[in-house]
């Protein structure tokens, strides 16, 4: 994979429409719109021309797309026009309102996005939004983009097995639910010791790898209030996260826990960590949002391509109201092209 990496930077991002009805197009227009002023990779977009034509009227956006015939043709077309690889939407769009009968192409925009990055044409994959609610009452699948793209990956590599590890990642925290997109009443039984191992070990490599920190720090957080106050209010501690942890710490990790969550993201504790492992989803991203809402990046981890989204929804109640920030989009851009450079830099060959 090491001569793949280093011909993969310096090609283009490719980028998934996410839902149309949604700010993704948006945000993206208006990132492509601003590329000089952030010095932005270039990036390719996985869309419907018409839309996006109908999207910039509608707003009034300084931008212009172009159709490429080949993602190769995408990095000299970026300095003048948006570049669009064309995936054609069944029905209008209402801006703010989803519509199922767009559901194939949202998905196929997907695919054929991580097909280019598998396929050695793009060097990293950039999600936009997608209405899990809308795709589920299509038939989807799966509860998400991470699930969906481990079982793309799992397609294109299907001797290999892979295990997604979600990560918020900004310039003031790192963060990695261990459960994702699950019912709370079901995460204590989803919280094993073989998930915590698989999970830290993905991360400290992603932290090494990715992110090139030499020797990350990373701290556990406990699953119930007070980390289970010495069992009295909950026994994973005890029985499951600490044993975890210290098995981590004999296979020389350097790693701490299980602390209680409501002490661990302040200012004054965060600058002794590089990552936390958090135990269920909102127990990590609540903080993560609140201290970074505007500039968080969701990267999945564990994939065998780098694959970075906003960390927000479709927003569908301000589409094509002019008032979405397209900066979490932006930093997914930087988030990726890093991690590809990355990648590049630390493959054999």
């Amino acid at each position: 994979m090491g001569t793949t990496s280093r011909r993969r930077v310096g090609m283009p991002i490719a980028v998934s429409m996410g839902d149309p009805a949604g700010i993704g197009l948006e945000i993206c227009l208006k990132a492509w719109a601003e590329r000089d002023a952030h010095n932005l990779p270039p990036f390719v977009l996985f869309a419907d021309p018409n839309t996006l034509l109908q999207r910039i009227r509608l707003m009034g956006l300084a931008a212009r797309p172009q159709i490429i015939g080949s993602l190769s043709e995408a990095v000299n077309v970026f300095t003048s026009a948006l570049p669009v690889r064309p995936v054609s939407l069944a029905a209008p769009v209402t801006p703010g309102v989803p519509n199922p009968a767009n559901v194939a192409a949202v998905i196929a925009a997907i695919e054929q996005a991580t097909a280019a990055v598998i396929g050695g044409e793009a060097m990293a994959l950039v999600t936009n939004p997608i209405a899990k609610s809308v795709l589920a009452s299509s038939g989807f699948a799966y509860r998400g983009h991470t699930e969906f793209l481990a079982a793309l990956a799992q397609r294109h590599f299907v001797e290999q097995r892979f295990r997604p590890v979600m990560m918020l990642s900004s310039e003031e925290l790192r963060v990695v639910p261990l459960t994702v997109h699950i019912p709370l009443s079901d995460v204590p039984k989803a919280v094993t010791r073989e998930a915590i191992m698989d999970t830290a070990r993905i991360t400290f490599e992603a932290l090494k790898r990715d992110f090139v920190i030499a020797s990350p720090r990373v701290v556990v957080t406990g699953l119930n209030p007070h980390a289970g106050e010495e069992g009295t209010m909950g026994d994973e501690e005890r029985n499951v996260i600490a044993p975890a942890i210290a098995e981590l710490r004999r296979e020389g990790f350097s790693l701490t826990g299980p602390h209680p969550a409501d002490t661990l993201f302040h200012s004054g504790v965060r600058a002794s960590y590089d990552a936390v492992i958090a135990m269920y989803h909102d127990q990590a991203l609540i903080p993560f949002k609140t201290i970074a809402f505007d500039r968080g990046v969701n990267a999945t981890l564990g994939l065998p391509f780098v694959r970075t989204s906003p960390d927000h929804g479709t927003a569908f109640d301000i589409a094509a109201q002019a008032c979405a920030s397209p900066q979490s989009f932006i930093e997914c851009l930087r988030l990726a092209a890093q991690i590809a450079t990355a990648r590049a830099a630390s493959a054999p060959g």
